[in-house]
């Protein structure tokens, strides 16, 4: 295809196929009152944060966290694949491990590591 001076433009068609993995997987320790404002949730010791593919792996994601770990889910969105739990550090810690570790290992998830700040 040509535009109006004549020199050939290149269209590139991008597709979003997403695979079974998680993407992020990240605690933050210690969050301010303000963050926890600002993103809708109760103050806690801990955050973690979670981005999945497909998107409604985060309603199993949550169901491992909860069921592994005293936390609570600050928020899920099955559409997007975000999953925000709250919790103590160790409790947050041990549910982010258990979705890594049950989602890689029992339905072949790809993963990234658990990062924390």
């Amino acid at each position: 295809m040509n535009h109006e001076f004549g020199d050939p433009i290149d269209r590139v068609v991008q597709e979003y196929v997403p695979g079974k993995q998680i993407t992020l997987a990240h605690m933050v320790a210690n969050p301010t009152e303000e963050l926890c404002e600002r993103i809708g949730v109760v103050h806690n010791e801990a955050i973690g944060i979670l981005t999945l593919t497909p998107g409604e792996t985060a309603i199993i994601a949550g169901d491992i966290a909860t069921k592994s770990a005293n936390v609570g889910i600050g928020f899920l969105d099955r559409f997007s694949g975000s999953l925000v739990i709250t919790g103590s550090v160790g409790s947050v810690e041990v549910a982010l491990e258990e979705v890594l570790r049950t989602l890689a290992g029992d339905l072949c998830y790809t993963t990234c590591k658990a990062t924390r700040t």
